[in-house]
C-alpha cells in the first residue's frame, strides 16, 4: 500500500520532426494519470475506454501532432491510494473497516473474554465457541453476546483511523529510507508497530468496559454505568492498567499481522492490483498466525482488564492485580502453562475472518475512493477539451 500513489508518475518525451517546441512542450504537459485503472492516453482527445477493472493491463497510448515515445513506465502500484490524497482518506477507509470488523465479530469476541477467564462459574464453562454462544443465548438472552458492542464502535472508528493513516504514511516514508523504490518488510514492521501505540491508546479504555460487560453475570447496567463504576472504585487509572501488557501483546501482533499480510500479497498478489481474494486470504492467515503466538499476553490482559473478583480472592492478593510480572505470575500459579492458552481457539476464530473483513473492507474503500477519483479527472478532461 504505497502512500504515493496507485500510479506512479510517468515520464514522456515527445519528439517532433523540425523540433517543434510548442508540440513537445503540449505533449509533456498532457500526461494523464487516471486512477482505478491502468490508462495513459495523450491526445487532442481520450483515447480508448474506462475500464474499471484494475486487471485491464493494456495502455493506450497516442500522438499528438507528432510520434510519442514513452519511457520509464514502472508497474502500477494498487496498494497506495492516488498521488495527493490526503492522510483523512486512509483514516476514513480505516474507521469504516475497523467499526465493522468490531460489529461483526463481537459475539466471538465476548466467548473468548469467558473463555480466557482462570477460574470461571460454573455456569459459564464451555467446551467450544458454539457451545458457549448455544448456552450464552439460551440461559441469558439473545443480545448477551453483544453487550458492549455500542462503546466498542464508539472507540473503533477513531482508533482504527489513526491506525491506518499512520501505517499508511509511516511505511511509505520508512521504506524510502530503508529500500527505496520496494517494499521493505522492516518498514511495514516498523510503521506497524507505531501504528498500534496510537491505537491502543485510544482503544483501552473502551476495552476495559467491554470486557467487564461481557463476563458472566457481569452488574453492570450498561457502559455508562460500567465507566461510573470503574471510576468511582479504582480510579483512572483502571481504563489504563492493562495499556502496557496490551503494547506488549500488540506491538509484536502488528508487527508479525503486517509483515504476514504484506509478504502474502506479495506472494498471492505480486502486482497488487484490487484482488478482494487475496486480501481476504492474507488477512486472514496474517490475523491467525499472530493470534495464537501472541494468546499468553492477551489472556494476561483479559485479567488485568476484568480483575476477577475469584481470582482476586484465590491469590490472596491486597488489591488489585497489576502489571504484566503479576498477571504471567497469576496465570501459572492457577493454570500452569496450559492456562496461557485459555481461548486461543475462540481467539483465532476471532483474528482470522476479522482481519480478512478489516483488509477486505480497507482495499474495498481505497478501490472505491480511487475509482470516483479517476472518474472526476476524466470529467474534468472532457470538459477541458
Amino acid at each position: 500500500m504505497e502512500a504515493d500513489g496507485f500510479v506512479r508518475r510517468r515520464r514522456m518525451s515527445a519528439e517532433t520532426p523540425g523540433g517543434d517546441d510548442g508540440v513537445a512542450g503540449a505533449s509533456a504537459g498532457a500526461e494523464i494519470r487516471l486512477h482505478g485503472c491502468r490508462f495513459w492516453g495523450i491526445s487532442e482527445g481520450i483515447v480508448g475506454s474506462l475500464s474499471p477493472m484494475i486487471g485491464d493491463s493494456d495502455f493506450q497510448a497516442v500522438q499528438l501532432h507528432g510520434p510519442v515515445e514513452a519511457s520509464e513506465i514502472p508497474e502500477p502500484d494498487y496498494e497506495g491510494l492516488p498521488q495527493g490524497a490526503s492522510t483523512s482518506t486512509y483514516m476514513l477507509a480505516g474507521a469504516v473497516a475497523g467499526i465493522t470488523e468490531h460489529c461483526l465479530m463481537f459475539p466471538i469476541d465476548c466467548v473468548k473474554t469467558r473463555m480466557q477467564s482462570l477460574q470461571p462459574d460454573p455456569a459459564a464453562r464451555y467446551r467450544n465457541v458454539l457451545d458457549a454462544l448455544r448456552r450464552i443465548i439460551r440461559t441469558e438472552g439473545v443480545w448477551r453476546p453483544v453487550r458492549g458492542l455500542n462503546i466498542t464502535a464508539l472507540g473503533a472508528g477513531p482508533a482504527h483511523a489513526l491506525y491506518f493513516g499512520c501505517y499508511e504514511t509511516l511505511k511509505k516514508t520508512l521504506s524510502d529510507v530503508i529500500h527505496p523504490g520496494a517494499n521493505s518488510h522492516l518498514a511495514n514492521g516498523a510503521a506497524g508497530c507505531v501504528s498500534t501505540l496510537l491505537h491502543d491508546a485510544i482503544m483501552n479504555p473502551p476495552e476495559v468496559v467491554k470486557q467487564r460487560m461481557q463476563m458472566y453475570n457481569s452488574p453492570y447496567r450498561g457502559a455508562l454505568d460500567c465507566i461510573g463504576a470503574i471510576w468511582r472504585k479504582e480510579g483512572t487509572r483502571a481504563f489504563y492498567r492493562s495499556y502496557t501488557t496490551q503494547l506488549t501483546m500488540n506491538i509484536p501482533f502488528q508487527a508479525l499481522h503486517f509483515m504476514t499480510y504484506e509478504y502474502m500479497q506479495e506472494t498471492l498478489n505480486p502486482h497488487r492490483q484490487y484482488n478482494p481474494a487475496s486480501h481476504m486470504a492474507s488477512g486472514a492467515l496474517a490475523g491467525a498466525l499472530a493470534a495464537t503466538v501472541t494468546t499468553p499476553l492477551d489472556v494476561c490482559k483479559t485479567l488485568l482488564n476484568t480483575q476477577e473478583s475469584m481470582v482476586v480472592h484465590s491469590v490472596n492478593s491486597s488489591g488489585n492485580i497489576t502489571g504484566l510480572a503479576h498477571a504471567l505470575r497469576t496465570v501459572y500459579r492457577l493454570g500452569g502453562v496450559s492456562a496461557y492458552f485459555n481461548g486461543v481457539q475462540a481467539r483465532v476464530i476471532y483474528q482470522m475472518p476479522s482481519t480478512a473483513i478489516s483488509w477486505s473492507i480497507y482495499e474495498f474503500f481505497k478501490y472505491i475512493i480511487t475509482k470516483r477519483q479517476h472518474e472526476k479527472q476524466r470529467r474534468e478532461w472532457d470538459g477541458g477539451k
